[in-house]
């Protein structure tokens, strides 16, 4: 393992501002992503550098020693940068997004080439991703979730609505049969004998759209855990199963006969997307024509009510 040049970035900020909060404003990162930081490098030479004290923090005699090695390669590198900086023709910010493997494959990825700038995106879980944004990792990520960190800020701009889907090749007489007599207890019954597939990290799907309809927990499990939504629409195309998935990412399959939508429910479950972003950031022009791309995508991919 090697230390993280960010960490004794980081490491300078605060040995030169004396705070915290300081050397977050400075590199434009949270204050817990600074400590986050500080905390690595502590753990990995195995000693203080800093006595941490309610306005300042001081540097113990080991920090004195580390700034003393560090400062002059660090103040290289900067100067470094900034000079081959001039030098290219055109200055690319990098803007890291964390977003859902689908939601970039169905509206960001084949925008990416016509992008000003240089992007990196990250698939993951919600709650990683909001840390991630919190300490500085991601600029934007785009969320059904809102999190508690203080120095994160929500904007809402779409909804995804979760259905009930099947493959095209399923026999639906019965489950229809019973949705236009409303008997929706003998639906959930029906539902539980047939052919499932889910994602072993959208479980949160079938669980939300079974309490909400049926008012009860699922007590069954899928027959097919696949790798993402994608592998289920395929896996469903032309073939026998249920599962439910966010309204925009089968729109294309039911268009073209593929799959079928079967239910939305009496009161369609809905969620609301959010881009979340860093109070303070410096890349506010790059997240802004983002938001817009993505914003404008979205309103094309509003699935019709069948």
């Amino acid at each position: 393992m090697r230390w993280n040049l960010e960490w004794l970035r980081t490491f300078k900020a605060i040995y030169e501002t004396g705070t915290l909060s300081a050397a977050a404003q400075q590199l434009f990162i949270s204050q817990p992503g600074v400590s986050l930081h500080l905390n690595s490098l502590e753990s990995y030479t195995g000693y203080k550098l800093f006595d941490r004290s309610a306005r300042k923090m001081v540097p113990t005699e080991k920090g004195k020693i580390l700034y003393n090695c560090v400062f002059e390669p660090l103040k290289k590198m900067e100067n470094a940068e900034q000079h081959f900086h001039k030098r290219s023709k055109e200055e690319r910010a990098t803007i890291s997004v964390g977003m859902c493997f689908e939601t970039f494959q169905y509206t960001l990825e084949e925008h990416i080439a016509s992008l000003p700038f240089n992007l990196i995106i990250k698939f993951g879980e919600y709650p990683q991703m909001q840390q991630d944004l919190d300490n500085g990792l991601l600029d934007l990520i785009i969320t059904p979730q809102i999190g508690t960190q203080l120095n994160l800020e929500y904007l809402p701009f779409s909804k995804e609505r979760i259905v009930l889907i099947a493959g095209n090749n399923t026999d639906t007489t019965e489950i229809e049969s019973l949705l236009t007599s409303n008997k929706i207890k003998e639906v959930s019954n029906f539902l539980k004998q047939q052919l499932w597939y889910s994602t072993a990290a959208d479980m949160d799907h079938l669980k939300n759209f079974w309490m909400t309809h049926f008012g009860e927990h699922p007590d069954f499990s899928p027959n097919y855990i696949v790798p993402n939504i994608s592998s289920i629409i395929r896996c469903l195309s032309d073939n026998i199963g249920f599962s439910v998935v966010p309204d925009f990412l089968c729109r294309e399959a039911i268009i073209e006969g593929k799959i079928k939508l079967i239910w939305e429910g009496v009161v369609p479950l809905e969620n609301t997307l959010y881009f979340g972003t860093r109070k303070k950031t410096m890349y506010h022009k790059e997240i802004e024509q983002l938001e817009k791309l993505l914003r404008n995508k979205w309103e094309n991919v509003v699935i019709s009510n069948p």
